[in-house]
């Protein structure tokens, strides 16, 4: 004979209160593209950049400010921890590496920076509940840290994909080898970071791996 407990009221309230408030912290494409997100001028420009810069595997997000004319001024890089997907705490992961690469611009009216992200993950273009949590967690942060809030962009094996845009391309892929530093192509020194005098700066860059 086999003697079992159910699992308590408050315990079924409670797990699903907070798979409730997980969902609600994801955004779909649709509510994302009625968000009036910024659209990039030359997205696999940005693209080829970062993926050059922080050579990303499944599971890597990179976060990247980008100053009015599209030009990069600071970018971090860091592994998602397996976890559930919560806007709250992509939030958080997030802010807290602007926090190290970036002052914010809390003080002004309006951003004159924007923050984008590319997240490289396994699967395909489609959108998931994982992408909805990085799109809100963007926003968020954007709003904490004074920025305005960019672009989402997906790495897969089949290459890169603008959620709520449409747009996207084969190269880069999360398979894809990244293009040397030093290279003169037009993706790379579009995203050369500069200074107020107009000469290139080093890249101040933050990645936990």
């Amino acid at each position: 004979m086999t003697l079992g407990f159910a699992p308590s009221t408050a315990a079924l309230t409670t797990s699903s209160s907070g798979s409730a408030s997980r969902l609600s912290r994801t955004l779909e494409p649709a509510e994302w593209a009625a968000a009036g997100i910024p659209l990039l001028g030359n997205p696999r420009e940005v693209v080829s950049g970062l993926h050059s810069r922080h050579t990303p595997t499944p599971s890597t997000a990179i976060v990247a400010v980008l100053d009015h004319e599209e030009r990069l001024t600071a970018s971090a890089s860091f592994v998602r921890r397996a976890m559930p997907a919560d806007g709250w705490e992509s939030r958080n992961a997030l802010l807290a590496h602007l926090r190290r690469v970036i002052p914010h611009d809390l003080r002004r009216r309006t951003p004159v920076r924007t923050a984008v992200l590319l997240y490289c993950r396994e699967g395909d273009e489609r959108w998931t509940e994982e992408d909805g949590a990085w799109m809100w967690g963007l926003r968020d942060a954007c709003t904490l840290h004074g920025l305005r809030c960019g672009a989402y962009i997906t790495l897969t094996h089949a290459g890169w994909q603008v959620l709520g845009e449409g747009r996207g391309g084969r190269r880069p892929s999360s398979d894809s080898h990244p293009v040397p530093i030093g290279s003169e192509t037009a993706e790379l020194s579009h995203l050369t970071p500069r200074t107020a005098s107009g000469a290139a700066e080093p890249l101040r860059r933050a990645a936990a791996r």
